[in-house]
């Protein structure tokens, strides 16, 4: 099924035109939902006397992950098995609406922008803008520093929110976009080191964390590959400066994109990206929308050739 390959491009002109679904009948808002709730009963309270081993804390949190994981992938794989038996009218739009949601690129552009132009307001109006991208503490934050993790952020999602759901959409549909988006919000919701929201982290989100690494390792320097050929030109430093953050894949992006910009990009007291870059202005953040737009829009096309290449996918 040859017009499969269209698919892709037609999911980011949803996202672009429509923007995101309502939090009611958005299926990542609902893998969300749960997500609180099982961790909830999962990660043990901070400081509380433990009831459970850290080894049964670990595994009760991995299991719990696999068999939503599973249900997730299921439900989609069903979703478009039925789909694919519909005619091609019915079918193409109806598989990109289900790969939209997947898809953040047009939220998370709005938000940047929103960071910057809070910033124009006040600092403080941008710091509290920021607080919605980022979880780190942000109530120390200069305009410099603000924008900084705002271009991070940006460069980081881009990957998380257009390129990795791309990537795995191509290779196993529905399915594999879907299971993606749920192993990267269970990491941004389970994967921490240590103690959120008044619960202990530490084992119960390993799991979460170890496969969202997995599942983006490939897909992270896609991204970058992505965001050179934006800017056409191959940052030289690049893998060098990507392994200066902790993150296995979060520093591919953002290595690139400070790189390509020529600024300083870097988390106080953890590491910084292309220390002799400029400090990061106005005019930066706007060109790195730019670049990034670009980077994802390359990405639709790079999954449209891959798909009409293998004459879409071998079970369609």
């Amino acid at each position: 099924m040859l017009e499969l390959a269209a698919i892709p491009l037609l999911a980011l002109a949803a996202d672009r035109l429509l923007g995101e679904p309502p939090a009611r009948w958005h299926p990542v808002v609902w893998m969300g939902r749960y997500l609180g709730w099982a961790g909830a009963r999962l990660a043990p309270r901070a400081g509380a006397p433990r009831v459970l081993s850290d080894r049964r804390v670990f595994w009760g949190a991995a299991l719990t992950w696999c068999a939503a994981a599973a249900a997730v992938f299921a439900l989609a794989w069903l979703l478009q098995r039925w789909l694919l038996a519909q005619p091609a009218w019915l079918a193409l739009p109806a598989l990109a609406l289900g790969l939209k949601p997947q898809l953040a690129w047009a939220l998370l552009r709005s938000e940047v922008q929103a960071v910057e132009s809070a910033l124009a307001v006040s600092l403080d109006a941008g710091r509290e803008r920021l607080a919605w991208l980022v979880s780190r503490d942000v109530r120390a934050l200069d305009a410099a520093a603000v924008r900084e993790s705002t271009i991070e952020s940006l460069a980081e999602n881009l990957n998380d929110s257009v390129v990795a759901p791309l990537l795995w959409f191509a290779l196993l549909g529905l399915p594999g976009a879907a299971l993606y988006r749920f192993a990267n919000t269970a990491d941004a919701m389970w994967g921490y080191r240590g103690e959120r929201g008044g619960r202990d982290w530490t084992w119960a989100g390993k799991w979460a964390a170890r496969a969202d690494d997995l599942l983006s390792w490939l897909p992270a320097r896609i991204t970058a590959l992505l965001l050179a050929l934006a800017a056409l030109r191959w940052p030289r430093t690049l893998v060098r400066e990507a392994a200066r953050t902790p993150s296995p894949n979060g520093g591919w992006p953002m290595a690139a994109a400070a790189l390509l910009l020529g600024v300083r990009l870097g988390k106080p007291g953890v590491y910084v990206l292309n220390a002799a870059g400029a400090v990061p202005r106005a005019d930066d953040t706007r060109r790195a929308i730019v670049l990034a737009g670009r980077a994802a829009w390359l990405a639709g096309l790079a999954c449209t050739a891959v798909l009409a290449a293998a004459g879409g996918w071998a079970t369609a």
